[in-house]
């Protein structure tokens, strides 16, 4: 499944050189880091409301927009679906409380 995740890194990528007319993500990068986080924001709550709300394909639904913003914020820092697996690889098997000592003490 993280094929498809490469996939659409690729194309937020691609979407860096297309005008903001033309494209979603584009316009998103044009205006800025500020207005990206103000979409997973307004992405996250929805998926709280959604899930508060019990209905399975609307909390996917809402899972996916999260999920694509989010991936929108990688590309605009030049970061990319890997570099989140691969933190998930490294707490793979920690304890949660372990991982987050570990944080703390950062």
């Amino acid at each position: 499944m993280s094929d498809i995740l490469q996939q659409l890194a690729q194309i937020l990528e691609q979407r860096k050189l297309e005008s903001a007319e033309k494209s979603y993500v584009a316009s998103l990068y044009t205006k800025g880091l500020d207005n990206i986080l103000k979409k997973i924001g307004e992405e996250a709550t929805e998926t709280v409301i959604a899930a508060k709300g019990g209905d399975n394909h609307q909390i996917v639904y809402e899972i996916a927009d999260l999920w694509f913003h989010c991936m929108v914020l990688l590309a605009y820092q030049g970061l990319g679906p890997d570099d989140v697996l691969q933190e998930l690889q490294r707490r793979f098997g920690l304890s949660g409380h372990v991982e987050k000592a570990q944080r703390d003490n950062k």
